[in-house]
């Protein structure tokens, strides 16, 4: 039950974000609905799918801009997020 209140916040921040966050860096478009495919690995302890996986590379030049974003950073700074990219061969960036 928890896990699909975590996944529904998720998914709601990422629509909010979707049309706030549409940024072009150098051919990567920094969309946190991209990372919708992590959602339920990101909730629970399920392994991160392929897709998942190639999302979350695509996205690492936009990791540091969604960790600074104060409403998307309670969702990709968690265990869990870190869990999944560091099993995707993704760690997290350091960000200033």
């Amino acid at each position: 039950m928890k896990a699909s209140y975590v996944a529904i916040a998720l998914c709601t921040v990422v629509v909010v974000m979707l049309a706030t966050a549409e940024v072009s860096m150098a051919a990567v478009t920094c969309s946190p609905v991209e990372l919708s495919s992590c959602a339920s690995a990101i909730s629970s302890n399920t392994p991160p799918s392929n897709l998942c996986c190639t999302k979350i590379k695509e996205q690492k030049p936009c990791l540091c801009q969604y960790l600074n974003n104060p409403n998307l950073k309670k969702f990709v700074n968690t265990p869990n997020a870190r869990r999944v990219a560091r099993t995707c061969g993704t760690p997290f960036p350091r960000c200033s």
